[in-house]
């Protein structure tokens, strides 16, 4: 019998019906999808333009890479390289990942023809084909987004890594200075407290007993903090600047094991890269940079 469970005593009980979606729940899952491609992204660009670069000097090629049209191309190629691994691991169909490739490419190729026939500038050609892609993104992304995922085999190593995205993606936006360490500006310290209060105040979470208090007062040490280390300078301010960052690492573990005012993913993010931050700062001026 159809909608129907039957028993073996013979008993037939009806089956429940379909849960029916939460309202905007689609939208909510198209823009994550939306903010996952932006990140994985953003993990190509910061993975692969080091090698770019590592590539060219080897190669001879640092000049012909330093071109508008060419540089481009590369940037290109490696946000697609970051969104295809990701949507790959979310079990997207390869036709879904080809057409957001050609939503990435395609922009830039149009841009090229008036670069290169001396119509726009390099500063154009690169902004154009960043506002032609978005709207690309969204129909691709609208297109697919009641596709069945696909079945996917995952290492579990690779699943492991990915359940850590927040925390790699802090480690990629360090690598630059891992290579060059400096002192950061002491202004920066401002926006650790200022992240936490602008989120908070979008997701209403500073409304709980003590909460907004408790962000207030991290508000006031941090900005003490701050001031103290622009009014001191030398190398007692690059001090309180490490140690800022360092202390604020402290603060996002607290935030990630209770869960409140941000999200866990945005902690473990902002920990991981206020401790890496924190600690090449240390390396800085114990090798005499500050």
């Amino acid at each position: 019998m159809e909608n129907t469970r039957v028993y073996a005593d013979s008993m037939v009980v009806p089956s429940p019906p379909p849960t029916p979606a939460a309202p905007g729940a689609g939208t909510r899952r198209l823009w994550w999808h939306l903010a996952e491609m932006a990140l994985a992204m953003v993990g190509g660009m910061l993975l692969l333009g080091p090698l770019w670069d590592a590539a060219g000097v080897l190669l001879g090629l640092t000049g012909t890479l330093g071109r508008p049209d060419v540089a481009a191309l590369v940037m290109a190629t490696n946000m697609t390289v970051g969104m295809t691994v990701w949507m790959r691991y979310r079990a997207h169909h390869w036709r879904g990942v080809a057409e957001m490739a050609a939503a990435m490419y395609v922009p830039f190729l149009l841009v090229l023809v008036p670069f290169w026939a001396g119509r726009l500038g390099a500063d154009a050609l690169m902004l154009g084909g960043h506002l032609l892609m978005v709207p690309a993104m969204v129909l691709v992304a609208v297109r697919h987004r009641h596709e069945t995922p696909v079945a996917v085999r995952r290492h579990p190593v690779v699943t492991a890594l990915a359940h850590r995205w927040p925390a790699g993606l802090a480690l990629l936006l360090t690598v630059e200075l891992w290579v060059d360490p400096r002192i950061l500006s002491p202004w920066t310290m401002l926006v650790l407290p200022g992240g936490y209060l602008l989120i908070g105040l979008i997701r209403r979470t500073l409304r709980g007993p003590g909460v907004l208090a408790t962000q207030l007062v991290g508000l006031v040490v941090w900005v003490g903090l701050t001031l103290t280390a622009v009014t001191v300078g030398g190398q007692v301010a690059a001090w309180l600047v490490a140690l800022g960052w360092l202390v604020h690492a402290g603060w996002d573990l607290v935030h990630h094991r209770t869960g409140r005012v941000v999200p866990r993913g945005y902690a473990e993010w902002c920990g991981v890269l206020d401790l890496t931050l924190g600690g090449i700062m240390i390396v800085a001026i114990l090798s005499g940079a500050a």
